[in-house]
């Protein structure tokens, strides 16, 4: 029928999708489409021919385009009919659910976002619109041939790497860096089968009968969490465990009552490395692989995973902070794990917390959802002193393995040479480790080999031409690169500004550089670096991961990739080469942060009851509150003692702070204009709020763009949200400037 496409017509098969429109509007009703365009409104559109209903996913005219949009309700009504245009097809996929529209409003404003940007973020999949279809696929037919070309060689790991993952000829060609040919060649040999299949595939079905061999405290919260999903209502749970306690094991009961009870069931993980471990445990409590979301997997893939969650036919979602934003049927529970980890705040684009979101979507949808981490964070802490969350303690190590000893090596007192970072006693500790056929990790968070190339002639320090940054060497690949926007240009060999040759000096230690330290006093030793700039893809790092823990390496160096979860049963030993580094600044939040992190490193060694662990922290300041308390290790007292300082200052999490962020390619555009909203502050002195600034951003210019940052502190209960709007709505922003709205900022960059 014209107007809407597939079997999907006047919601005469809407059971299809496990219920009804909200409401059905007739062929000519004027109703309201909101699109993914950065328009700002809801626009009206006829109904089309066979009628639409609220939550419809069309296809819209646009100007001479055609757009992707949802039926947000009624139109408005404000504009002639007879001008009207009208819907040009409803798309044959689920509507989307009223919980989810609800989501979306709420979460764009709470974090002061566009309803169509929040939109974007719910439709990251392309094809949603395409009929269902077959497309040729490829996979590996079996044995593969000894000899092989390079060529090949990196088709067959492609296609081990996608799993059971379906993949196309161009993803395979990509994947492999090679063309399509090369993948052909394999099929006409017989080592890999193409094959017709349909565009997108159920999920396997899960098996949540199996039960988990829990032993003492897991038990009990293995069956409070389950009693939460089982209970069908909203709730929030804070999981702390040790390191090493069995988190994960807890949580997947939580998992497993989902299942059992016909819901969907979130996993959100903060690093795709993590997803590979996971991913085999999920395989072996559950008999089959869940979806995966993230930025390491197919375009086809992230089409098949939104339609299968859609639909229903996903049952366990496992993914990054977006996941979020999928369209879940029937959503149960919504697992947060690390939630302490900085990486769920999103930085560009749509500024958001995936704690809070997640919270927000489980209480939107009526699900109950976990945060767990072995070190939370002070917002979890305090939900959790507030009585808004509940919180289950896990105090133990699994198969009564030993927490890890924690101990300080006084850096004052080492005398070591300009270019060494390792001391006496770390080095003994390190090769009695080896001695013992046992790993040892060394922890530096700081990527790259150096972070200053410095000219020895004149001072001049190599810097990004696109940025204030100072720009890191990266040895192996014979690169300067800026952290800040990637720019790249080779090691100069003579000083850009004096222009004396040979004076080019690198300065201070990234992880590149005590590789190159390691190789040099231990080098017998098998090391493996562990920095996401040093794998081209996601793949290649989770089989590094993979390598390390079935003992492919003695010595593993890492940056705080290798803080988040990992399980490496051979590590005994982790050195902690400059745990000072996360307390210099003045970030709010840098003694919480060090706290988490000198506990998550160190939490890496002695998983196993009979390989005991130590964690030896280099430091110039042990007398230091953050490095006393790390050693003590009485958390409570810690978070006590940090909520009472965030209290006494009025910021949080007890008290609210927002953001503003203005960029310009012209300087004095950029100031003048930060100075005029500091200036114009009524709305926000009218509920009680406080402008700091304007001032430049520490990093002052980014990409060639110029920023000022404004700091916004109110009181707790104070709706600072609308006064926000009503404050930047007074400035009319010139067309090259940004202005970005940051709430509940977790980075002051």
């Amino acid at each position: 029928m014209p107007g809407c496409h597939g079997v999907y017509p006047n919601h005469a098969d809407s059971e299809r999708w496990g219920g009804v429109a909200e409401r059905v509007y007739s062929q000519g009703d004027v109703v309201g489409v909101l699109t993914t365009e950065p328009l700002g409104r809801v626009l009206d559109y006829k109904a089309p021919e066979g009628g639409c209903g609220t939550g419809d996913f069309v296809e819209v005219p646009l100007g001479p385009r055609r757009v992707l949009g949802v039926v947000w309700g009624a139109g408005t009504g404000q504009f002639d009919p007879a001008r009207l245009r009208m819907i040009n097809r409803v798309l044959d996929v689920p509507p989307m659910r009223a919980e989810l529209r609800a989501f979306l409003a709420r979460a764009a404003d709470y974090t002061v976002t566009p309803l169509p940007a929040m939109l974007r973020l719910a439709t990251r999949a392309p094809g949603l619109g395409d009929p269902p279809s077959m497309r040729r696929v490829y996979r590996l037919a079996g044995a593969v041939p000894n000899q092989l070309t390079e060529a090949r060689f990196r088709v067959v790991e492609a296609l081990r790497g996608f799993g059971g993952a379906v993949a196309t000829l161009a993803e395979v060609a990509e994947a492999a860096a090679t063309s399509a040919s090369v993948v052909k060649g394999l099929v006409k040999a017989g080592v890999v089968i193409e094959a017709e299949a349909p565009r997108d595939l159920p999920f396997p079905v899960l098996n949540p009968v199996a039960l988990m061999q829990l032993e003492g405290d897991q038990i009990a919260a293995g069956d409070a969490l389950a009693a939460l999903v089982a209970n069908a209502g909203y709730s929030a749970t804070l999981l702390r465990g040790v390191t090493g306690s069995g988190k994960t094991e807890v949580y997947l009961e939580a998992v497993a009552e989902a299942l059992r009870s016909g819901k969907q069931a979130l996993v959100l993980l903060p690093e795709i490395a993590l997803t590979a471990d996971f991913l085999t445990r999920v395989e072996a409590r559950f008999g089959a692989r869940p979806a995966e979301w993230h930025s390491g997997v197919t375009m086809t893939e992230r089409r098949r995973v939104w339609r299968m969650v859609a639909t229903g036919q996903a049952g366990l979602v496992v993914g990054a902070r977006s996941a979020l934003f999928l369209p879940f049927q029937n959503l149960g529970l919504i697992v947060v794990d690390e939630e302490h980890d900085t990486s769920y705040k999103q930085e560009e684009g749509v500024l958001y917390h995936a704690r809070d979101m997640a919270v927000l979507r489980g209480a939107m949808a009526g699900c109950a959802v976990v945060l767990a981490s072995a070190t939370p964070s002070l917002e979890s802490w305090a939900n959790v002193e507030a009585g808004k969350y509940g919180r289950i303690d896990l105090g133990a190590r699994f198969n009564a393995a030993a927490l890890p000893q924690i101990r300080t090596i006084d850096m004052r007192a080492e005398k070591l040479a300009t270019d060494r970072w390792i001391s006496d006693p770390l080095a003994q500790a390190v090769t009695a480790t080896i001695a013992r056929g046992e790993q040892a990790m060394l922890f530096l968070n700081r990527r790259g080999f150096a972070p200053v190339t410095l000219c020895r002639a004149c001072g001049h320090q190599i810097g990004c031409d696109a940025c204030d940054a100072r720009m890191v060497e990266h040895r192996f690949q014979k690169r300067l690169m800026c952290h800040q926007c990637g720019a790249t240009k080779p090691v100069p060999v003579a000083c850009p500004a004096c222009g004396v040759e040979g004076r080019m000096a690198a300065v201070g230690p990234g992880v590149e550089r005590l590789g190159e330290e390691v190789a040099s006093r231990f080098p017998d030793a098998r090391v493996a670096v562990l920095s996401s700039d040093l794998f081209g893809s996601a793949r290649a790092l989770k089989e590094q991961i993979v390598a390390i823990a079935e003992g492919g390496a003695d010595i593993i160096i890492g940056t705080q990739i290798v803080a988040k979860g990992h399980n490496f049963p051979l590590l005994t030993l982790v050195g902690v080469i400059d745990a000072d580094l996360g307390l210099q600044g003045s970030d709010l939040r840098a003694a919480e942060r060090t706290f988490q992190l000198m506990r998550q490193v160190a939490g890496r060694a002695g998983r196993v009851a009979d390989k005991p662990g130590v964690a030896l922290l280099q430091t110039h300041q042990p007398e230091h509150g953050v490095i006393r308390a790390i050693l003590g290790g009485d958390e409570e007292a810690f978070w006590t003692a940090e909520a009472a300082e965030r209290r006494a200052a009025g910021v949080p999490p007890y008290g609210r702070m927002a953001g503003i962020i203005l960029s310009s390619p012209d300087v004095a555009q950029v100031f003048d204009v930060a100075a005029e909203l500091a200036r114009r502050d009524a709305p926000l002195r009218a509920v009680g709020a406080q402008v700091f600034g304007p001032a430049p951003a520490p990093i002052a210019r980014v990409r060639g763009r110029h920023r000022v940052r404004l700091l916004v502190k109110a009181e707790k209960t104070v709706a600072l949200q609308p006064a926000l709007v009503a404050w930047v709505a007074q400035v009319r922003l010139p067309s090259q400037l940004r202005l970005a709205i940051d709430i509940d900022p977790q980075s002051f960059l």
